[in-house]
């Protein structure tokens, strides 16, 4: 499947809310594949499909080869703990910057897989924490948007540093 252009922040379809998907077909399968591949190209651990502007409910995570490939369709927290973690995050739009963000250590998801059936899973750890960046960025809440305003303004002018500098 071929990688696809990722948007590079400040593109501003990636602070738009994502629309569910609705149909499971193939073209979903071929659009999670092409997700896949172009997390991997990037690198990164996580992307969604605003990362290439297509604004439906799709992630795809792969935090290491021994726990495999994820696909979440319409994902959406229903429950989170009230025990919280720091993690350094960052996105593929934004490569070369990265920031802690306090989140709930703990959390079930509830999603559909790509033939559509819907799935509750619980989650902990670095899956936690990716499973809550990457459907914030479903909502159009881009990584940034949780950190401090000066926190926030020093990650925009790092990134901003590393893309003049090539």
């Amino acid at each position: 499947m071929p990688i696809r252009p990722i948007l590079r922040f400040p593109d501003a379809r990636l602070s738009m809310p994502a629309a569910p998907v609705e149909q499971f077909d193939a073209g979903l399968a071929a659009l999670a594949a092409d997700l896949l591949d172009t997390m991997r190209a990037a690198p990164g651990i996580g992307i969604t499909a605003p990362h290439i502007g297509v604004l439906r409910r799709l992630t795809v995570i792969e935090l290491d080869a021994a726990s495999g490939v994820k696909t979440y369709v319409n994902p959406e927290v229903v429950w989170s703990s009230n025990d919280t973690t720091a993690h350094a995050e960052g996105s593929v739009s934004m490569p070369g910057v990265t920031d802690d963000i306090i989140r709930p250590r703990s959390i079930r998801v509830r999603y559909q897989t790509l033939l559509g059936d819907v799935v509750e899973e619980e989650a902990d750890g670095l899956l936690s924490v990716c499973l809550q960046h990457e459907i914030d960025q479903l909502d159009g809440i881009f990584w940034l948007q949780r950190l401090s305003r000066l926190k926030r303004e020093r990650a925009i002018k790092r990134f901003a540093k590393r893309e003049r500098n090539g």
